[in-house]
């Protein structure tokens, strides 16, 4: 058959997962598994002049530092990083020499397709093996491609890529590609392949392509537990598992089962990947991933509603991510209904000179249910529960800003409802306009807690007392009354969100007499707001 390497790129693809903070000593693991595994190829990061040296990120100052990862005894693998191109210096690269890596991968968008190429020939030329990777092929033509390859074969690089950027190639797009490339690029070019699973085709997409009759030198990307953004990568267990026992080569799996168990593990625990809706969404509308991380950490959308924001997006801007961009799409998107007004004064009149009990679906407003039934029978009290239908008193309104919970809101009750606009119903008693209650904190933005304590000081409020906003814990079962309700399980993000519910309940403070009936677990608050 066809000769296959396999370059392993755990520790550069699956970075995205842990911001390439692995640590020292499990970079080093991985990459002498990985070694004594027998894998052809082994990525031991990014070089970027964006970063300082860390000896615990694989991301990279300097060749020189990434060089120096480099076991001593190499074992006939190859070792290279990848640079994306404009994030380094070509003048910075030193000559190949002995100790250094063996190759570079270059990674570059459609636009920078004539200076990539010529940062590939000056590196070719330091004597570096060189990997053009041209990202998300898809984006190309059938003549664009053609053309790039034409212009890969002057500078005859070690490898080009078939770069499936986004999981969302099937095989006939495979086919096509590989057929011009099969044709038209120089024979002793190594053909690469990089997929992400997307729509979970990363692993039937390659058992095709090297199924394929070709005498074409193949290069398969992959990452050990499929480590890498959103969906994740082609498993490199998997594949080396798979060359084995079909073609009789003769991978080592235990060291990979090791990588998997003592470190790729515990990074999924904290920061899992794979196939998911929002990334399955992501590649059906040809968009970067970043664009499903984004929507589904809001925890406010259904699927539906992240479909018609996909579908929104400008064909340019969906090829390279864009934070800013993606969040005026958002909150377009959650604004875009009319809000519903009518009961304003009369809202206004009812909450005048009143105490307001905001009642959260946090386990402790099951744990004090007593002292909040308690707390809401006085008179001079008006009792709301947000994004969920309380059961131990009777409340008086139901605030809700998130879609997905509104639909769990009993019929009966939806007429004393009151919503934000981006909740498309005309059967509630108020309609609030979404961006007149956000904040200013990333994380916390549009969290409903924060949304239905900032409505309160928009009227007459005597008091605002909350129960049952705990924050968020590592254990999403810890959350809810009910049970875990989102699918947060990024601790990074856990964090940041209690950080700004601690920081945007000290701001609001300053606006109105507040104070919490059952004390945060998660997030901090100032002792004399305990009541």
């Amino acid at each position: 058959m066809k000769f296959v390497r396999i370059l392993d790129c755990t520790l550069r693809d699956g970075g995205y997962c842990n911001q390439w903070d692995f640590g020292e000593t499990n970079i080093h693991k991985i990459i002498d598994g990985l070694t004594e595994a027998g894998i052809d190829i082994i990525e031991c990061g990014f070089v970027s002049n964006k970063v300082h040296s860390d000896k615990n990120r694989s991301k990279f100052a300097s060749i020189e530092d990434v060089s120096s990862v480099i076991p001593a005894n190499r074992s006939g693998s190859i070792y290279v990083a990848m640079i994306n191109y404009g994030e380094y210096d070509i003048d910075k690269i030193p000559p190949h020499s002995k100790g250094l890596i063996d190759g570079i991968r270059i990674a570059f968008h459609k636009r920078n397709i004539e200076p990539a190429l010529e940062f590939c020939h000056i590196l070719k030329k330091k004597g570096y093996m060189v990997f053009i990777q041209a990202m998300v092929s898809m984006a190309y033509s059938d003549q664009e491609f053609l053309n790039l390859i034409e212009k890969v074969n002057r500078i005859k690089p070690y490898a080009f890529y078939i770069v499936d950027s986004f999981g969302m190639m099937k095989k006939r797009d495979l086919t096509r590609f590989f057929s011009l490339c099969e044709n038209n690029l120089d024979k002793d070019i190594f053909i690469g392949f990089h997929s992400h699973n997307n729509l979970q085709l990363a692993y039937s997409n390659t058992l095709a392509l090297i199924d394929m009759r070709s005498g074409r030198d193949l290069i398969i990307d992959s990452t050990v537990y499929g480590m890498g953004r959103g969906a994740g990568n082609l498993n490199t267990e998997l594949f080396i598992d798979h060359m084995n026992s079909d073609y009789a080569f003769n991978y080592d799996l235990k060291p990979i089962l090791t990588i998997m168990d003592e470190v790729i593990n515990g990074f999924y625990q904290q920061n899992p990947w794979g196939y998911s809706l929002p990334n399955y969404l992501s590649a059906v509308h040809n968009a970067h991933p970043n664009y499903a991380g984004f929507l589904s950490d809001k925890s406010t959308m259904t699927i539906d509603m992240m479909d018609d924001v996909f579908a929104r997006m400008d064909s340019v801007k969906k090829f390279e991510y864009d934070k800013d961009y993606v969040e005026r799409l958002y909150s377009d998107y959650m604004s875009a209904n009319n809000a519903r007004e009518a009961h304003m004064e009369d809202f206004k009149k009812i909450l005048s000179g009143k105490v307001v009990l905001l009642i959260g679906p946090g386990k402790s407003s099951e744990i004090y249910k007593e002292s909040i039934r308690e707390f809401s029978s006085h008179d001079n009290v008006i009792t709301i529960s947000v994004n969920f239908s309380y059961s131990h008193c009777k409340t008086d309104f139901i605030f809700v800003s998130n879609n997905i919970r509104y639909k769990e809101i009993s019929e009966g009750e939806k007429s004393k409802c009151i919503i934000t606009s981006n909740i498309p119903d005309d059967a509630v008693y108020l309609q609030i306009k979404y961006k007149d209650l956000l904040n200013d904190n990333e994380f916390v933005k549009d969290n409903s807690g924060l949304m239905a304590s900032k409505l309160m000081t928009l009227f007459d409020v005597k008091s605002l007392y909350l129960a049952g906003f705990d924050g968020y814990s590592y254990d999403t079962s810890d959350n809810y009354v009910e049970g875990p309700r989102v699918l947060m399980t990024k601790k990074a993000i856990m964090d940041a969100t209690n950080q700004g519910m601690s920081e945007v309940f000290g701001k609001l403070s300053k606006h109105i007499d507040l104070h919490f009936l059952t004390k945060p677990v998660y997030f901090q608050i100032s002792s004399d707001q305990f009541q």
